[in-house]
C-alpha cells in the first residue's frame, strides 16, 4: 500500500471516528419559517452553484403552503474582504431575515502550497483571513433582526487522484478558516454548519474503491451538481428535515381501512377480494432529483448524489405506502397510471413512491423543479452583473453606474482580460435598469407560478390483484 493510500485511510478513520461524527450530527440550523428572506453569501461556489436553489426546491415541495424567498449572493473570486466591500449594496439591499455566510476558498490561496515555503505562506494566508473575517464579524454583529448562519466552505479536494495537479494541504488551511467561523458562531450565538469535513468524508469513502472519485469537480474547487445536492442534504439535515415524510400511508386491506395517515389525508377506502382503492391528499410533494447536468462546466446531474448518500431519497423524500392483509401480487396504479407490480410481502414491508419518477405527484414536482431551474438561470444573469460590477466597476469608481462613461470604462477594462470581455453580452443588457427590472419581474412571476403549481392534489390509488 503506497503512502497516499495510507494517509487517505488514516484521514478517513479520523473523519468518521465517533467523536467527529457526533460533532457533525450536533450541528444545528433552525428551519426557515413563513416569510423568511434568505441570502446565501459566498464566492463562486455560491455564485455559480446550486445548493441554495436545491434547498429552496425542498421547501417548495415539502412545505408548499409556506412562502419563502431566497437569493444567491455569491460573487466569483471573492475573499472575505470583497464580500464586506459589497455587503451593504448587494446583501442588505435584499432585506434578508436570514443570511448564511461562507468564505475561505480564495482567502487561502492556491499554487503557493506547492512551493518550498508553503508553511509560511499558509500561515500568512490564515492570518489575512483572520483579520479580514474579524471585520466581517463586526459587520454581522451590528445587524438587527437578521439570523446569521456560518457555513464552513465546501472543501478543496486534495485526495482524489484524477490528476497530479494538486495544491498540497490547501484544504488543511481551509479547515483552519472553518474553525475561525465556528468560534465566531459560538462567540456571537450564531448558528453554524460545516460542509468541509462531511464532504471530505464522503469523498474519501468513495475514494477507497475509486481513488479518482470526486464530488468537487475537475478543478478540485467547484462542486458538481451532485456535490451541491450533498451540500443541500447537509443543510437540510442540520435543519431537522431528515426523516420528514412526504406522506405515510398505511392501510389494512383485510379490514378495509387506513391505520395511519401522516402528513396526508386518506379517504374513500374501498376493499374487495381482488382490489383495494383509496384517495389520498398529501401535504407535500416528492423532492425531485434532476438527472441533467446544469450550469457551466458541470458534468453530473444532482441525482448522482445517491451514489455517495445512498439513503438520500428515503431520508428527504419518503412517500411511504404500506398495505397489510394482502396475498399474491398486485398492480399499483395512481390516477389510472400503472406504477408497478408488487408482491403482498413488498407492500406489507412498505415502498417509497418517490423512487418512481412517473407518478403524477413526482411529475408535478418535476414541473416545480423546471420552473425553479428557470428562475435560477435568470438569477445567474444578476450574479454575472454583480461579478462585473463589484470586481471591476466598483474599484474603478463606477459602481451601479449606467452612464456611457461607465460603458467606456468597461470596454477599457476588457482589454487584456478575456474573462471580463466574455461578459460583454450580459453587461450590455444588465447595465440598463429597465432590463434588470424586467428580469426581476420574470423571477417574481416564476416564483408566483411555482407556489400555484406546487399545491398537492388528491390522487386515487388502486391495487388490483393479479395472482
Amino acid at each position: 500500500m503506497n503512502g497516499n493510500c495510507i494517509l487517505r485511510r488514516l484521514l478517513l478513520g479520523l473523519l468518521l471516528s465517533p467523536c467527529v461524527c457526533t460533532l457533525m450530527q450536533a450541528q444545528g440550523v433552525a428551519p426557515f419559517k413563513e416569510g423568511d428572506r434568505v441570502a446565501f453569501v459566498g464566492n463562486s461556489i455560491t455564485d455559480g452553484g446550486h445548493y441554495h436553489s436545491y434547498i429552496w426546491l425542498y421547501y417548495m415541495t415539502h412545505f408548499p403552503r409556506m412562502r419563502l424567498w431566497m437569493a444567491n449572493c455569491g460573487v466569483g473570486g471573492d475573499t472575505a474582504k470583497e464580500i464586506l466591500a459589497r455587503f451593504d449594496d448587494d446583501v442588505l439591499e435584499k432585506n434578508p431575515t436570514v443570511l448564511t455566510f461562507t468564505f475561505g476558498m480564495n482567502d487561502t490561496g492556491y499554487y503557493e502550497y506547492n512551493s518550498a515555503d508553503s508553511a509560511r505562506f499558509a500561515h500568512q494566508k490564515l492570518q489575512e483571513a483572520r483579520e479580514r473575517f474579524a471585520l466581517c464579524e463586526e459587520k454581522l454583529r451590528s445587524l438587527k433582526g437578521v439570523r446569521t448562519v456560518m457555513i464552513g466552505t465546501s472543501p478543496y479536494d486534495q485526495t482524489s487522484t484524477f490528476n497530479d495537479d494538486i495544491y498540497a494541504r490547501k484544504n488543511d488551511n481551509m479547515q483552519r478558516v472553518v474553525a475561525l467561523q465556528k468560534e465566531a458562531a459560538r462567540r456571537n450565538n450564531w448558528e453554524f454548519l460545516d460542509f468541509n469535513a462531511p464532504m471530505v468524508a464522503l469523498n474519501m469513502k468513495q475514494q477507497e474503491t475509486d481513488p479518482a472519485f470526486t464530488l468537487i469537480g475537475s478543478d478540485r474547487v467547484h462542486p458538481d451538481n451532485d456535490g451541491h445536492m450533498a451540500m443541500a442534504y447537509l443543510f437540510l439535515e442540520a435543519q431537522g428535515m431528515k426523516g420528514k415524510k412526504v406522506a405515510d400511508m398505511q392501510l389494512d386491506a383485510a379490514k378495509g381501512k387506513a391505520t395511519k395517515a401522516d402528513n396526508c389525508r386518506i379517504t374513500k377506502v374501498r376493499a374487495t377480494a381482488d382490489m383495494l382503492q383509496f384517495d389520498c391528499l398529501a401535504e407535500s410533494l416528492p423532492f425531485p432529483l434532476d438527472t441533467i447536468p446544469r450550469g457551466w462546466g458541470f458534468k453530473h446531474g444532482a441525482a448522482q448524489v445517491t451514489k455517495v448518500i445512498p439513503t438520500f431519497i428515503d431520508d428527504l423524500s419518503d412517500e411511504h405506502l404500506t398495505v397489510t392483509g394482502l396475498s399474491g401480487s398486485y398492480e399499483l396504479s395512481i390516477d389510472a397510471i400503472t406504477i408497478d407490480t408488487l408482491s403482498a410481502a413488498m407492500l406489507a414491508q412498505g415502498i417509497n413512491l418517490s423512487r418512481y419518477r412517473h407518478t403524477p405527484q413526482y411529475q408535478q414536482a418535476l414541473t416545480v423543479m423546471a420552473l425553479n431551474e428557470t428562475r435560477w438561470d435568470v438569477e445567474r444573469r444578476f450574479r454575472e452583473w454583480a461579478w462585473v460590477n463589484y470586481n471591476f466597476m466598483m474599484p474603478a469608481g463606477f459602481l451601479n453606474d449606467c452612464s456611457e462613461q461607465a460603458a467606456q470604462k468597461y470596454r477599457e477594462l476588457c482589454k487584456g482580460n478575456d474573462w471580463l470581455a466574455s461578459k460583454r453580452g450580459t453587461y450590455d443588457q444588465m447595465v440598463r435598469p429597465e432590463v434588470r427590472d424586467a428580469y426581476q419581474k420574470e423571477m417574481d412571476l416564476l416564483v408566483g407560478r411555482i407556489y400555484e403549481l406546487n399545491q398537492p392534489k388528491k390522487h386515487t390509488f388502486r391495487l388490483k390483484k393479479l395472482t
